[in-house]
């Protein structure tokens, strides 16, 4: 398994082993003893599928508040998307940067997204499958997000000319700005 760091080094791109033949393929995809070798000791406790019929559905910018913010490992089973995460930490170098990759069921990376960033993705084909481990339960009570076309985050998004696909609920996110309180206040500082 690689681990790569990407621009924002907390958010990491992770490539398991594959191993094919005439058969097809055969490829390990959570392993909680390699993960934690690998710098990644994470303990997941739900799975989530999102299934996507039209190309450019946008699902996003989400995050959950402490104390139930979660990290996510995100992978396409079908399909391609434009992955993007968003660190939220006031306290960070890379506050209000984001990382973008690109995700398909044919490359089958894994992007790790840790907790105290917003996380959203464009399907980029039709019937697209998005898999998604987390290591917090749902807490609606909890449950937030920020606007994907925020201009202060100005993330180049390889929208559709008719625009994205949005649920209602992601049609009316706010902008970071608007947040108050900023929900990972005190993440991401030095000491």
């Amino acid at each position: 398994m690689q681990v790569i760091p990407t621009a924002i080094p907390e958010v990491k791109l992770v490539r398991p082993r594959s191993f094919g033949d005439a058969r097809g393929s055969f490829s390990e995809i959570w392993n909680r003893e390699r993960f934690a070798r690998a710098g990644l000791a994470l303990d997941f406790v739900q799975d989530n599928l999102a299934h996507s019929a039209a190309a450019g559905t946008l699902r996003g910018l989400h995050f959950q508040r402490p104390p139930a913010a979660q990290s996510k490992l995100v992978r396409v089973l079908r399909g391609k998307i434009f992955d993007v995460a968003v660190d939220l930490r006031p306290g960070s170098a890379s506050y209000r940067q984001h990382v973008a990759v690109e995700l398909s069921a044919e490359d089958g990376a894994w992007l790790l997204v840790p907790k105290g960033f917003a996380h959203g993705y464009l399907t980029l084909e039709p019937e697209t499958l998005v898999l998604y481990k987390v290591d917090a339960f749902y807490e609606p009570r909890l449950d937030a997000g920020i606007a994907f076309d925020d201009p202060d985050l100005a993330i180049p998004w390889p929208l559709p000319p008719e625009g994205p696909i949005l649920s209602a609920k992601d049609r009316a996110l706010p902008r970071l700005a608007a947040l108050a309180p900023q929900p990972f206040a005190g993440w991401g500082e030095v000491s």
